[in-house]
């Protein structure tokens, strides 16, 4: 909600500063350095302390951000809250991920999921309410203290609700100078580690990958020959698939795909729109490729990659959380950075950049297939079997003491 209640009051917000559009980017680039700063540490005292607490700092937080924004009169006010805003995604972060998956430990991939499919229905509504707020020159805090108070509901609905018992490795007891150290204690294999290093990465990439397509799409669109309205409707054409394709993600991957292979086919197909939106900058051919990048760029398959890391470590399910998101959260910080220089040599070229970045993506994808298909010390056998996606979600993870090592 923070992103787009900023962008899409833009205008107003620059005038309450007395900054223009390049500064009230500016504060929204805050949200990224916000997350940055607590995401890791709050997914690691996610995993001692309960993640009804996050939720409930988070929660605490948004509300500040959303109050604040309205009653800020410069630009450094509106940033500090902008970190706000960054620090309670990523409370929330650290918090509900961790908590649905234990709460459905049968169909973690698509309680993740839904959680994609909740902020896509937020992407296409928010908009919405604040247009229909200017066309009737309605006071635009209005769509802030929205947010705020739905935030607000959220906590009394979550205070006396009971969380799902934590993962939790056992602990280990530990040995005397004189006892011998048994083979393998306290240790994560190699491709563990390897899996890890690359399921992280994947978290960068899958973040920029839809980042940029959400941030550049309509300049692009306008750039090859489109009018405003045209332009803007790839974006909307887009949302619309990020919502079918996270609904379509949740069934497949609960019924029928696996999740390693449904974060291949989701980079290959990413790869292709992208690459088809460039070659062809047809109006028919940009619609379409714009609904099947929001399908498969911005459909769940962020939360695919965080559901197979966490299989891989479901001892420290926070922690995991606050590493994979903490690299999403540097996606969303450098990657204005690097398209701020590209976008002065020409727009085409961004999306180039974001070709080569789907390509990074289906490298990540391979890399965890071939790694899962050989098989993974300590991860259920059911992920690795050819037996069906359902069956294989249909038994809790095994807790290994190793694996609480991260």
């Amino acid at each position: 909600m923070a992103i787009v209640i900023l962008a899409q009051n833009m205008a107003v917000l620059g005038r309450q500063w007395h900054v223009g559009d390049a500064g009230v980017s500016l504060v929204i680039s805050s949200l990224g350095i916000g997350r940055l700063l607590v995401l890791y540490v709050a997914g690691d005292l996610s995993d001692k302390y309960g993640r009804k607490l996050f939720v409930r700092i988070g929660i605490v937080t948004y509300v500040a951000f959303f109050i604040g924004i309205i009653f800020s009169r410069s630009m450094v006010e509106a940033y500090f809250f902008g970190i706000l805003a960054g620090m309670a995604n990523s409370f929330l972060d650290s918090g509900t991920y961790p908590a649905l998956m234990e709460l459905f430990p049968k169909n973690q991939a698509s309680a993740n999921i839904m959680i994609k499919a909740f902020a896509s229905v937020g992407e296409l509504i928010l908009p919405i309410f604040v247009a229909s707020l200017e066309h009737f020159h309605l006071w635009y805090g209005w769509s802030f203290i929205f947010c705020g108070v739905a935030m607000t509901l959220n906590f009394l609905m979550v205070q006396n609700r009971t969380f799902p018992k934590m993962l939790v490795a056992p602990k280990v007891k530990r040995r005397k100078p004189s006892e011998k150290r048994e083979p393998g204690s306290a240790k994560i294999t190699p491709r563990q580690l390897f899996l890890g290093i690359v399921l992280t990465i994947f978290g960068y990439i899958s973040m920029a990958t839809f980042y940029l397509v959400s941030q550049w799409l309509t300049q692009y669109g306008m750039s090859v020959g489109l009018d405003m309205t045209h332009a803007r409707m790839l974006v909307s054409i887009y949302s619309v698939g990020s919502i079918v394709g996270v609904v379509t993600t949740a069934i497949l991957v609960s019924r029928l795909i696996k999740p390693v292979w449904f974060m291949l086919f989701d980079t290959i197909f990413s790869f292709v729109a992208l690459l088809t939106v460039i070659l062809i900058p047809t109006d028919s051919i940009m619609n379409v490729a714009s609904f099947v990048i929001g399908c498969t760029a911005a459909g769940g398959v962020m939360q695919i990659g965080l559901t197979l890391m966490s299989d891989i470590f479901p001892s420290a399910k926070g922690r995991i959380t606050g590493i994979y998101y903490t690299a999403s959260g540097l996606a969303s910080f450098t990657i204005p950075v690097f398209t701020a220089f590209i976008s002065k040599t020409s727009i085409t070229n961004i999306m180039w950049f974001d070709v080569a970045i789907a390509g990074v993506g289906i490298l990540c994808s391979l890399a965890v297939l071939l790694s899962f298909k050989k098989g993974v010390s300590g991860l259920p056998k059911s992920l690795t079997s050819s037996s069906e996606i359902k069956q294989s979600l249909s038994t809790e993870p095994k807790l290994d003491v190793q694996q609480d090592s991260l």
